[in-house]
């Protein structure tokens, strides 16, 4: 029988229930009773749409920062908002976008992180603070700076940086977290051209984006990483503060706040001295050393190792499976199917996978494939009930 929810009747409800319709306030329907926000009266002339501020971007911008236009350059026109710019639009359809909800159940570190850890979704709210606090003191587009930060990571696959290795055999151009959440992930979104230059294009490894608000999310994405990897592992007990470097202590601080200021004070500071978007060498040097004490002492310790080669096996296992079988990946179905071990069906395995959460994944695992559930990530706290 289904459990109806109890709702308890008390004055609090009811003057909760009381405000359906809102308030009339002087013709105004208000959310408060009391609300006394103004602007100063009518002004038709107080109009900041679209057209209005791309207008002002010549004279606020920095000379080499990009430019809003119309609707943007997209791969499908589209009439232009009234009201936001074409980077705004693209910041918001990535924050309203599932590959973005799901980031909330996929590993940045620690698969199934504790409530106080970084998931790849607060990473990347984490990344678009970093990186909109550089572009704002140096004249650069925030909107198209905010929507790759927060795009950058959509096509990771469960389990972090180990779905790269796990899916990337199956596929001959291999499996980039980046180039996959350009080109797949967020490909129905239509985005700008240069919002998708830049999240295809934001790990290092990867020819430079194109524009100036791409490359500061690239160094966005090193510092936010690098200092809340370490806060997240000395909170955990892995490591202990006293192993990280001394030149990174001298130079940058012991908290996440001081490092972070420090970072970002240096790309400012480098920025507007020379025009490149860069950091100085002393600063730069303390972010690689602070990275390379991640490496050593938590990125690749055994116990990380260990549950790296367990997602890869997990995600491996998945992908052939579904291979085998693409009329039981949603999208496939509903479109007609696929011949089992086709190259079509593995891409679509690959993909439905890729979408796939932490959780999601392990689940699949122990109910479709017959996993035993003490072979999974020990994170994976419900399987050891």
């Amino acid at each position: 029988m289904p459990v109806e929810p109890v709702v308890v009747e008390t004055e609090r409800n009811r003057r909760w229930a009381a405000t359906m319709a809102g308030h009339d306030t002087e013709g105004v329907r208000t959310a408060h009773a009391d609300s006394g926000a103004a602007l100063g009266g009518e002004d038709p002339d107080r109009r900041f749409d679209r057209p209005a501020r791309e207008e002002t971007e010549d004279g606020l911008l920095a000379p080499g920062a990009t430019r809003s236009a119309g609707a943007g350059i997209r791969e499908r026109e589209e009439e232009a908002d009234p009201w936001r710019t074409c980077f705004e639009r693209d910041r918001d359809r990535i924050l309203h976008s599932s590959s973005f909800r799901r980031l909330a159940g996929k590993t940045q570190v620690f698969i199934f992180p504790e409530d106080h850890q970084r998931t790849r979704l607060t990473h990347a709210l984490e990344v678009a603070q970093v990186a909109t606090s550089v572009a704002r003191a140096c004249r650069l587009n925030v909107a198209l700076t905010e929507a790759i930060a927060l795009g950058h990571d959509c096509g990771h696959g469960p389990g972090g940086h180990a779905s790269e290795d796990a899916l990337g055999v199956f596929l001959p151009e291999g499996f980039d977290h980046a180039v996959w959440g350009a080109d797949i992930s967020l490909a129905g979104l239509n985005l700008c051209r240069e919002t998708l230059d830049g999240i295809r294009n934001h790990s290092w490894s990867r020819p430079a984006p194109g524009t100036p608000e791409g490359e500061v999310v690239s160094w966005a994405d090193r510092i936010a990483y690098v200092c809340h990897d370490w806060e997240d592992a000395v909170n955990t007990g892995i490591v202990t503060p006293a192993l990280l470097p001394e030149s990174v202590r001298a130079r940058c601080g012991e908290t996440r706040s001081s490092q972070l200021g420090a970072f970002i004070d240096a790309m400012v500071g480098t920025i507007l001295g020379t025009g490149r978007i860069g950091m100085d060498e002393e600063r730069a040097e303390a972010l690689a050393a602070f990275r390379q004490c991640n490496y050593d002492h938590v990125y690749l310790r055994p116990a990380s190792r260990a549950q790296g080669l367990t997602v890869v096996a997990v995600l491996r296992a998945l992908v052939e499976h579904f291979a085998d079988r693409p009329n039981r990946i949603p999208d496939v179905a509903e479109t007609g199917g696929l011949a089992g071990g086709s190259d079509e069906a593995v891409r679509a395995a690959v993909g439905y996978v890729a979408g796939m959460t932490d959780r999601y994944a392990m689940d699949r695992a122990v109910q479709l494939l017959g996993w035993d559930p003490a072979r999974l990530p020990g994170g994976v706290e419900e399987w050891r009930r």
